[in-house]
């Protein structure tokens, strides 16, 4: 019995659970994605200091390469040590994995035919993860085109699917949930030309019961608003504030 109320405690307190509840009162939430290869200390410091007057609900932090492994770590504790917002590996591989952070999305890349990034890296990642005791989250990972070939596709040797076709992204999504997968993701990658198209957006969330987090190609207001139109309860932001860190007031404002 005491077991029982310990687990509970614990699922009920969950990054998981909290999102759940932010999905059932109709809040949108805004993950900040930072990669460790790309961010100096000058950087992840400014990032602080805005992220002080506008957090975002989340970070997610990872990268599709991590040529620098030791930055991980040091990026994770630094967030840490400064501000109180779940941190949520974002990993490209199962040694991509930090004991410092909050959770791990645990992805699958659904969208693809690569084992590899299916089920043989998280082969690798289980014990390691499981001696790390972070809140792992399962999550359908899906690439959608985004109008040139990104890292991510590049990487996992995986066609993305046609941003047309949203009975694919629909049919997908499902099978992910019914696998059970706790959440979609549909991503057009890092560096991605065009967002995930609005009208493929409200589809996947019309048929799953599941949260929806949207990334990729969102660089401005209107890209991000017109996600939260379409049903994303999640949207993801990266490469765009590296290059405009004054944004993240304007993507706070639009969840606040």
């Amino acid at each position: 019995m005491v077991e029982i109320l310990i687990t509970s405690i614990i699922v009920q307190n969950s990054i998981y659970h909290l999102l759940l509840q932010r999905v059932s009162q109709h809040q949108k939430s805004w993950a900040m994605l930072i990669d460790p290869d790309k961010t100096t200390l000058q950087q992840l410091f400014t990032i602080i200091e805005y992220a002080q007057k506008y957090p975002p609900t989340l970070f997610f932090v990872g990268s599709s390469l991590l040529m620098h492994p030791e930055n991980l770590n040091l990026l994770v504790q630094e967030l840490k040590k400064h501000l109180n917002i779940p941190i949520i590996l974002f990993p490209g591989s199962y040694h991509h994995l930090s004991v410092s952070a909050d959770a791990v999305l645990f992805l699958s890349l659904i969208s693809g035919r690569n084992p590899d990034f299916l089920i043989g890296n998280h082969l690798l990642a289980a014990p390691l993860l499981k001696k790390m005791h972070l809140e792992v989250i399962p999550t359908g990972y899906m690439l959608i085109d985004g109008g040139r070939i990104t890292s991510v596709a590049y990487i996992s040797n995986t066609q993305p699917l046609p941003n047309d076709k949203a009975d694919l992204a629909v049919c997908t999504a499902m099978a992910g949930e019914l696998l059970g997968m706790k959440l979609i993701y549909l991503e057009a990658g890092s560096g991605a030309l065009t967002p995930v198209p609005p009208a493929m957006i409200r589809a996947v969330k019309e048929n799953i019961q599941i949260p929806l987090i949207v990334g990729g190609g969102i660089r401005t207001t209107t890209d991000f608003q017109a996600a939260l139109q379409a049903g994303a309860d999640v949207i993801v932001t990266g490469n765009v504030l590296e290059k405009n860190i004054d944004l993240m007031k304007e993507f706070f404002q639009l969840i606040a």
